[in-house]
């Protein structure tokens, strides 16, 4: 085996084929349990939004619906959706890790299975993602995909409600708006900084990738 190296899939002659059970049989519950994997990762990124919308919903109504409430109490809804984004961002970053395995399997394993031209490297690149695990996503992106997603339009409702209750407050917005030493006037600009911020690393990004 030497002479072939370590790998004896470079051999045509020594390479398993999709008629050795030995070969087919694990792939293929290598495969059903890289979906079940999936779809776990798939279902805490939902759960994680689910936390959000369920927590922006429960401060807004609360600061709305109490005249003594200050607005800057909506200022905690920016921060918990920040902290939940960041959570989803690791966990989209392990489910495009095995999203990449199974699309791996499906473009080597069952497209020569079903005749046709298989990727040359899929088993290799695959061997290697279980021997060295590698988030590939950086997480940077992961954030700023998971802000496009859905984090933008969380924080844009937060923005209407905060504006709403500046309007309304009896002393007036700038008064409302104002917070410890910094004036209104500055608070609404380092609201509109962040804002445009966020906004820039959501559009930095690129388009939203595949789940």
């Amino acid at each position: 085996m030497d002479e072939y190296g370590d790998d004896p899939w470079s051999v045509p002659s020594l390479r398993p084929t999709l008629r050795d059970p030995d070969m087919v049989t694990p792939l293929v519950h290598l495969y059903r349990g890289e979906l079940g994997r999936l779809t776990s990762y798939r279902l805490r990124l939902d759960t994680t939004t689910n936390w959000a919308v369920g927590t922006t919903a429960g401060i807004i109504s609360f600061v709305l619906g109490t005249p003594s409430a200050p607005a800057f109490g909506l200022g905690l809804a920016v921060v918990l959706n920040l902290i939940f984004a960041h959570l989803e961002s690791r966990r989209f970053q392990r489910f495009e890790m095995v999203r990449q395995r199974v699309r791996l399997m499906e473009s080597g394993f069952y497209v020569e299975l079903l005749g046709g031209r298989p990727n040359p490297r899929w088993h290799e690149e695959l061997r290697d993602s279980y021997l060295s695990p590698q988030e590939d996503l950086p997480w940077w992106r992961a954030m700023g995909l998971r802000i496009r997603r859905n984090y933008l339009w969380l924080l844009a409702v937060v923005a209407v409600a905060w504006a709403f209750k500046l309007h309304t407050h009896p002393a007036g917005p700038m008064e409302a708006a104002a917070l410890g030493n910094l004036s209104g006037a500055q608070v609404m600009g380092l609201v509109l900084a962040a804002a445009l911020a966020l906004l820039a690393w959501a559009v930095a990004v690129g388009p939203q990738g595949p789940e």
